[in-house]
């Protein structure tokens, strides 16, 4: 775990201690997209997809004072800059994404580490731990980030990342094309699903990363990985306009039967600049 001692102050607060941490929040996305176009910006149930990040960012902020933070847009496209400058009432540090970290074969955490890296030039301070959560997420819990941020700092993890309980088992019912026709992805003697180990499908969502292990220039899978399970919300990604839209009709749903959802489309009235 980073030496975390040298950002963190130890605050009254009415008639308790209140450890404050420093965490750098970042945002990521890319001008171009293989599957709906201009997801970022397009309008999801009433405001622009990329909007349901930053309300939920705000209110953790607003509901946990122990949280002394930056947030950072690292992105190449215009439109979502203008977005997010002009109608976003947010302090939100804008990085604009340098085209060689925009090309389809760069792993996403060399853009978080090109966040960090910015952010500690251009602040002067050092950060706890950087969270990165995914542009196109809507459905989150608050609850959710609180366990991947106690995962983390009670863990010796070097990045938490989200997951959810995987539908189908390389174990036992997903199958690869082999030699002789078509055979189980992992070889196996399992006759049940309830037999095999479990595994769980990553869904992007959220991930908790230790600042020493982003400097260090290694891919996520290179360091020491743990997960926090979040609520399996059925679309795990958005690459089709169908799932756009299915994920209109799950969030519809969770917003109007569950306030841990709505309270984070809620909020995003009062992060809107005021005409």
């Amino acid at each position: 775990m980073d030496n975390i001692g040298t950002a963190l102050l130890t605050v009254n607060c009415k008639e308790r201690n209140v450890i404050i941490m420093k965490i750098l929040f970042t945002i990521c996305g890319r001008k171009g997209s293989k599957g709906v176009k201009s997801k970022n910006i397009k309008t999801f149930l009433g405001f622009p997809l990329a909007f349901y990040t930053a309300s939920f960012i705000d209110l953790f902020i607003k509901r946990n004072n122990w949280v002394d933070s930056d947030i950072v847009l690292n992105t190449d496209s215009e439109n979502l800059i203008d977005l997010f400058k002009n109608k976003l009432n947010m302090p939100i540090e804008i990085i604009e994404r340098d085209p060689e970290l925009a090309k389809d074969y760069v792993p996403k955490i060399s853009v978080i580490k090109n966040c960090y890296d910015v952010m500690v030039e251009r602040k002067k301070v050092s950060y706890d731990i950087v969270i990165d959560l995914d542009i196109t997420s809507p459905l989150r819990r608050l609850r959710d980030l609180q366990s991947l941020i106690e995962k983390k700092l009670n863990s010796n993890a070097d990045v938490v990342f989200s997951v959810t309980s995987a539908r189908r088992n390389p174990y036992f019912n997903m199958v690869k094309k082999g030699e002789n026709g078509y055979e189980r992805v992992i070889e196996s003697s399992f006759n049940a699903r309830q037999e095999a180990p479990n595994v769980f499908d990553i869904n992007g969502s959220m991930y908790a990363y230790s600042p020493d292990f982003l400097k260090s220039g290694k891919g996520l899978f290179d360091g020491i990985c743990d997960i926090i399970e979040m609520r399996d919300t059925a679309v795990l990604d958005i690459d089709h306009e169908n799932d756009f839209e299915l994920m209109e009709v799950i969030a519809k749903y969770l917003y109007s039967s569950d306030n841990e959802y709505n309270c984070i489309r809620e909020n995003i009235n009062n992060i809107l600049l005021k005409d």
